[in-house]
């Protein structure tokens, strides 16, 4: 696993008044034009700010200066520091939109950082859950909540949901009661960048989501929570540390089942899309993804499930 950019925090005091007011109107710039999440704000800024104390070491006064030799010299001194491929290849990604952004803000002439390359990380498929492991979950889940506590209501319509759905934990923590359409079936989402899209699900999801609001929500409910869809357990807004908890301790209770997390079921819900038939364009879209290259990586998992198969069933396999 790569480090955090945590690792590397910004340490604002080494640079020059031109490098740390660029860095600072970089950071507007993500958060305010760029719509990022205050999470992946810092991550691109540890990058960026790693980057700039290495050019500054160097000589350099202002980002005008940066040249494709001191992105390289600072991408080696990485690879000195044992940083993982993944760390590598995410820094120098970090990098080339910063300098991009410099450029087309008039703060450089050129842009050094679309010469940079990376280390390709070695690529390692998702695991995901098999249909019947991943049927035992929402069955266990279902069971438990039988008992109408209403956490129990609430965890099962959040299983149903991530997996009928494959949204990521935070689109889900932030959902909102008007969010869900329940006469069409869907969910409006609003993933990274504060893209709008709108993802369809099931009928168990609906059922689970109809209990939810009519029993449990209003029982776990607080001032404070507004139009928030699902609430924790003070009656507030639900955090994904929450949901994270909730995943893996279901898990932990069906025999065989990796240990996963809500990002787990995102895998596991655009495998089984595959598995049973979607193009791969529609589950780009369902999931959220920019680049079809990013949901292209599922069809290796089907892939090596179709050859595991092929192996244990044909004769001279």
């Amino acid at each position: 696993m790569g480090e955090s950019p945590a690792d590397e925090a910004p340490a604002r005091e080494v640079l020059t008044e031109p490098m740390a007011a660029t860095l600072a109107a970089y950071e507007r710039h993500l958060a305010s034009e760029r719509d990022l999440t205050p999470h992946t704000v810092r991550a691109y800024l540890g990058d960026v700010a790693g980057m700039l104390e290495h050019a500054t070491a160097l000589g350099h006064l202002d980002v005008a200066t940066l040249d494709i030799r001191t992105l390289r010299s600072w991408l080696a001194r990485q690879q000195t520091l044992g940083k993982a491929r993944s760390t590598m290849a995410r820094r120098s990604a970090a990098v080339r939109v910063f300098t991009a952004w410099a450029l087309r803000t008039g703060r450089a002439t050129s842009d050094p950082g679309a010469l940079l390359g990376s280390p390709k990380p070695h690529k390692t498929l998702p695991s995901a859950l098999g249909v019947e492991q991943a049927r035992a979950l929402l069955d266990a889940a279902a069971a438990a909540a039988d008992d109408g506590s209403p956490r129990g209501v609430r965890d099962a319509a959040i299983l149903e949901l991530l997996y009928a759905t494959g949204i990521r934990v935070g689109e889900l923590c932030g959902l909102d009661v008007d969010d869900v359409d329940r006469g069409r079936r869907v969910i409006r989402v609003f993933g990274k960048g504060r893209k709008e899209r709108t993802v369809p699900y099931g009928l168990p999801a609906d059922r689970a989501l109809a209990r939810w609001l009519t029993t449990g929500r209003p029982a776990l409910f607080a001032s404070g929570a507004g139009a928030a869809l699902f609430l924790g357990a003070r009656g507030r807004r639900v955090d994904q540390r929450a949901v994270r908890t909730l995943v893996h301790r279901r898990l932990e209770d069906v025999p065989g089942a990796p240990d996963l997390g809500p990002h787990g079921l995102r895998h596991t819900a655009a495998t089984h899309l595959l598995e049973g038939g979607a193009d791969l364009r529609t589950v780009q879209e369902l999931l959220g993804h920019a680049s079809l290259a990013t949901t292209q990586v599922y069809t290796h998992v089907t892939t090596d499930r179709l050859r595991a198969a092929y192996k244990l069933a044909h004769p001279r396999a």
